[in-house]
């Protein structure tokens, strides 16, 4: 019997991978492989370059732990085409055998290995693709004069400075315009209207204006 070893990838942190692990027992299972190890990545991006239990589990391949590597799909391994086909090709060297279970594909033969590189460059250059129409996108919206991103506030600076002047709180000024205490804060000792203040002092302020 085969011994394998899963390997399972999740981007966020309040992602699962008990349907990939699951997935792939019940995939070894009818294989007749015998599963020695769990590897699983949480919270870890596909561009991230480091990715602790897939180095711990190309430790253990060296070490000839396993005979076998099982991976929901073949884009949860590795960061882009040319990290994958490094792993691929050391795996290869270390008679290893690499199986895909969304793809169907098992490096066992020549042709799973060739598909694997064709489908691997159509992902990359897909995410590429991706990645340079949302560029083009923002380009044509600043262009085209639209606001990208959040809105800025339309904030009456000099009402703020008013307000703060005679005597209104940082907690009043805030709401009754509508931005952070902070934001006050930062209006006011920009004003050359306005002595400077610490954020907490006020002027001219009643105990019902407390903050």
């Amino acid at each position: 019997m085969k011994r394998a070893a899963v390997y399972a990838r999740v981007s966020t942190v309040d992602q699962h991978p008990e349907t990939q692990i699951h997935d792939l027992r019940q995939f070894a299972n009818q294989r007749g492989l015998q599963v020695i190890e769990t590897y699983t990545d949480h919270g870890v991006s596909g561009t991230k370059a480091r990715r602790p239990a897939l180095d711990k589990m190309m430790e253990d391949a060296r070490r000839g732990r396993f005979d076998v590597v099982l991976v929901w799909a073949f884009d949860r391994m590795a960061r882009s085409v040319r990290h994958f086909l490094e792993v691929l090709d050391e795996l290869n060297h270390l008679n290893i055998e690499f199986v895909s279970f969304r793809e169907n594909i098992d490096t066992g033969g020549p042709l799973g290995r060739a598909l694997i590189v064709i489908i691997g460059a159509i992902s990359e250059l897909e995410r590429a693709g991706i990645v340079e129409r949302i560029r083009a996108g923002i380009r044509r919206a600043k262009l085209e004069g639209r606001q990208i991103g959040r809105a800025r506030l339309d904030v009456d600076r000099e009402q703020v400075v008013q307000d703060r002047r005679s005597g209104l709180s940082l907690t009043a000024s805030a709401r009754k315009h509508g931005i952070s205490r902070a934001s006050v804060c930062r209006i006011a000792k920009q004003s050359a209207l306005t002595p400077s203040l610490p954020c907490g002092e006020q002027l001219s302020v009643g105990p019902w204006e407390q903050n």
